[in-house]
C-alpha cells in the first residue's frame, strides 16, 4: 500500500503511544523495531515530530497494520460522538473548539466513549421521564438502567469496527468441513445439523408461529421455520442454528470478556454474535471478498452467487475488515418509513446522529417510493466530508394480502474517495461532483436555510421575528 500524501504534515503521536502500550512495547524496543532512535520516538509520541512515510511503513511491515488505521483524519467516530455531547445546550456556555474535541477523542477512546455513554444514558432518562414512564427526581424515583442493551451491543460491535476474527476463522473451518457450494448451503446445513446434532427441520404454517419465524425445540432436538422466511432466510436460520450448536462456548466466551452491563445484554450481543458467524458461514470471506472485488462490488451479482438476500449481502460488505484483505470500508442503517434506525453498522467513519435518526435530506427515505431499485447519491457533511450512498427498500419476509406492511429500507455508504470502486458510480463525476448537503439529526445540525428542517439546533438561538418568513421553519442566530 501506497504511504499517504506528504502535502499534509501527520502528527500521530497519541495513536501511536496507544498503540505502544496496547502491544506491551517499552519505547526501546518500539524504536528497534522501526530502525529509529528512543529519542526521537519520543518526539513523535509527544508530537514534536511529525511521523514520516518511512516510519508509516515501517509500522505496517513490523506489526501488520493497515496504515488507514494510522493516517485517517481525526473526525473519528469518537470525535463525532463528542461533538454531539458538547453541542447540548448544558454545555453551550463552556465554547468547547472541535479541535479540542478531536485532541481527547485522538488521546484518550476509552475515556471519550465513556462520556458519549452516559451522555446517552441521560438522554434515555430524559426521554422517559417527559413520557411519564418514571417520575421525575423531585418525586423521588429511582434511576432506571444506564444503557439501553441495544445501544450498548452496537456500540461494542462499533468499537470492534464490526469485525470478529475468532468468528471468521470458525467459519472458515466449519465451511472447510461442509464442503458445500455457495447455492447448495441448505441442504448441507441440514444434513449436518441431522447428522452431528440429531436435529430435524420443519417448514410450518405462520399460523403455528404467529408471532416468531424461528423456534429451535432443545428437547426434542427440532427447527421450527416459519414459512414466511424467504430462501434465504431459512438459510440464515439453518447458519444461526449451526453457529449456535457447534460454537456455542466461543460465543459465550466472547460475550462474557466483553464486559455486558447485564444479563439481557449479554444476552442480546451472544445473539448479535451468531448472526455474525451466521453470515460468515453463508458468505465465507475469502470467496465473498473476492466476489466483491471483482464485481465491483455489485450486489445484485454478489447475493445472487451466495444465495443471500439484498440486507444479508450489505450487512456483510461492513465486516471487510480483516488484515491483508479489507474491503471498501462501508457503513449501513435500515430504517422503517417513519425513519426509525433498526441497523446500524460502520467498517469505518459514520457520518450520521449516534442520538438520532437520518438527514431528510438523504435518498434513502425516497427509496420507498421505488421498490427495489438502487438509488444512489453522494452527500455531503458539516465537516466537507463526501461519501457516495447508494440506498434500495428491502422486504424481511413474506407477507399476505392482508398483512402488515413489512417494508424497510437499506442505506449504505462509503467515503468519496472509493466510490471509483463501485459499478454504481460509473458515469457520475467523482472529480467535481454534484454533492448534497446533508446533516446529522435536525436538533445539532447547524446547516443554516433548510428547507427540510424539522427543529432549531440546540446549541443556538431561534431568530423568529414578525416580518420575515425564512426558508427555513426554525431559522437561528449564527453564533
Amino acid at each position: 500500500m501506497a504511504p499517504p500524501s506528504t502535502d499534509r504534515k501527520l502528527f500521530l503521536g497519541a495513536r501511536m503511544k496507544r498503540m505502544r502500550r496496547e502491544l506491551g512495547l517499552t519505547q526501546t524496543r518500539m524504536a528497534e523495531d522501526l530502525g529509529v532512535s528512543p529519542s526521537y520516538l519520543n518526539l513523535l509520541e509527544r508530537n514534536q515530530r511529525p511521523v514520516t512515510a518511512q516510519v508509516l511503513l515501517r509500522l505496517a511491515e513490523a506489526y501488520d497494520l493497515d496504515l488507514k488505521t494510522l493516517s485517517s483524519d481525526p473526525e473519528s467516530t469518537n470525535a463525532t460522538g463528542l461533538s454531539e455531547v458538547f453541542s447540548d445546550q448544558m454545555f453551550r456556555d463552556l465554547g468547547v473548539a472541535r479541535h479540542e474535541i478531536a485532541e481527547v477523542a485522538d488521546s484518550a477512546p476509552a475515556v471519550s466513549e465513556a462520556i458519549v455513554r452516559l451522555y446517552r444514558a441521560y438522554l434515555d432518562q430524559r426521554r422517559l421521564t417527559d413520557l411519564g414512564a418514571i417520575g421525575r427526581p423531585e418525586e423521588g424515583a429511582a434511576a432506571g438502567s444506564a444503557v439501553m442493551p441495544s445501544d450498548w451491543v452496537r456500540d461494542f460491535i462499533q468499537t470492534q469496527k464490526n469485525y470478529f476474527a475468532e468468528l471468521e476463522e470458525a467459519a472458515d473451518e466449519m465451511v472447510a468441513q461442509l464442503a458445500y457450494e455457495p447455492l447448495d448451503f441448505a441442504a448441507a446445513a441440514r444434513e449436518r445439523l441431522a447428522k452431528r446434532h440429531n436435529v430435524t427441520v420443519r417448514i410450518v404454517p405462520v399460523d403455528v408461529l404467529p408471532e416468531s419465524v424461528r423456534r429451535y425445540d432443545h428437547h426434542r432436538k427440532r427447527l421450527f421455520l416459519s414459512e414466511v422466511l424467504t430462501g434465504s432466510g431459512r438459510s440464515f436460520a439453518l447458519a444461526y442454528q449451526l453457529a449456535m450448536l457447534e460454537y456455542g462456548p466461543l460465543l459465550d466466551a466472547i460475550a462474557d470478556r466483553s464486559g455486558p452491563p447485564d444479563r439481557p445484554t449479554r444476552n442480546l450481543l451472544k445473539v448479535s454474535l451468531a448472526n455474525y458467524l451466521a453470515a460468515a458461514l453463508l458468505m465465507p470471506y475469502a470467496a465473498f471478498h473476492e466476489a466483491a472485488e471483482r464485481t465491483a462490488y455489485d450486489i445484485e451479482l454478489i447475493r445472487s452467487r451466495f444465495g443471500v438476500s439484498f440486507e444479508q449481502a450489505c450487512h456483510r460488505l461492513t465486516t471487510l475488515s480483516r488484515p491483508g484483505a479489507r474491503g471498501v470500508p462501508f457503513f449501513m442503517l435500515r430504517v422503517d418509513s417513519a425513519g426509525n434506525i433498526s441497523k446500524r453498522f460502520a467498517g469505518a467513519t459514520f457520518p450520521f446522529s449516534r442520538f438520532g435518526g437520518t438527514c431528510p435530506r438523504w435518498n434513502i427515505h425516497s427509496s420507498f417510493r421505488t421498490p427495489g431499485r438502487i438509488v444512489t447519491q453522494i452527500v455531503e457533511t458539516p465537516d466537507s466530508q463526501r461519501y457516495f450512498t447508494l440506498s434500495r427498500s428491502v422486504s424481511r419476509i413474506a407477507t399476505s394480502y392482508a398483512g402488515d406492511d413489512s417494508e424497510l429500507a437499506i442505506g449504505m455508504g462509503c467515503e468519496l474517495k472509493f466510490a471509483e470502486r463501485l459499478v454504481y458510480s460509473r458515469g457520475i463525476d467523482l472529480r467535481e461532483p454534484v454533492a448534497t448537503a446533508i446533516g446529522p439529526a435536525c436538533r445539532i445540525c447547524e446547516r443554516p436555510a433548510c428547507k427540510q428542517r424539522a427543529a432549531e439546533p440546540i446549541n443556538r438561538t431561534l431568530t423568529v421575528d414578525d416580518f420575515t418568513k425564512s426558508i427555513s421553519p426554525y431559522p437561528f442566530a449564527s453564533s
